[in-house]
């Protein structure tokens, strides 16, 4: 996985609640047995008609907002356990999502395929909502060694973030690379074991 340290970006407002997994990724996408190409389906039935055209006022389709942040409305991510929807969203070139709940197992799949998810209080949601949607190109920040994350000069809020899950962002790492990291260390505590 590619390092996630600095993130300064505009973002994607969405402000719609209890988005689920089906709406993120649809099931007839699910096939696919590699990572690529998910991002093309991203919010498939919300971005396309069934001619697949573009709705227009669908936020993905509307070029004023860009970046590699999604603002998300509370709720985020319910719904069945698919790791696609995280696939989707890192591949459309989503790093980090921003929004006042998650579910659990959305969020554990975020983070082990590079996404940030950062959950803020009601109130500060609503005030990152209105930063972006009164400047399109508003730059928010992200800091994942200090877990902060900056919307403007009146707001940066500390988010909480897994010290382990830290350290995988931070390093570029999954789960497999971070074994691979402190193989010393494993070799040293087998050897420790051995010794009668």
């Amino acid at each position: 996985m590619e390092k996630l340290i600095h993130i300064q970006s505009s973002a994607v407002p969405m402000p719609i609640e209890n988005i689920d997994t089906d709406q993120i990724i649809p099931a007839r996408f699910l096939k696919a047995i590699t990572r690529e190409g998910f991002g093309d389906h991203l919010f498939c039935d919300w971005r396309y008609d069934k001619q697949s055209n573009p709705i227009q006022d669908f936020v993905l389709n509307n070029d004023q907002y860009t970046g590699k942040i999604l603002i998300a409305g509370k709720n985020f991510g319910c719904g069945s356990s698919r790791e696609h929807a995280a696939w989707s969203l890192h591949d459309y070139g989503f790093r980090v999502i921003i929004s006042s709940f998650f579910a659990d197992i959305f969020k554990s799949n975020a983070l082990n395929n590079g996404i940030l998810p950062i959950t803020v209080s009601d109130a500060q949601l609503h005030h990152i909502f209105q930063c972006v949607e009164k400047d399109a190109k508003h730059q928010l920040e992200v800091d994942v060694q200090h877990q902060t994350l900056k919307v403007d000069n009146e707001l940066t809020i500390e988010f909480e973030l897994d010290a382990y899950k830290k350290e995988c962002l931070l390093k570029g790492y999954d789960d497999i690379d971070y074994l691979l990291s402190i193989t010393d260390e494993i070799e040293s505590f087998e050897k420790q074991q051995l010794v009668f």
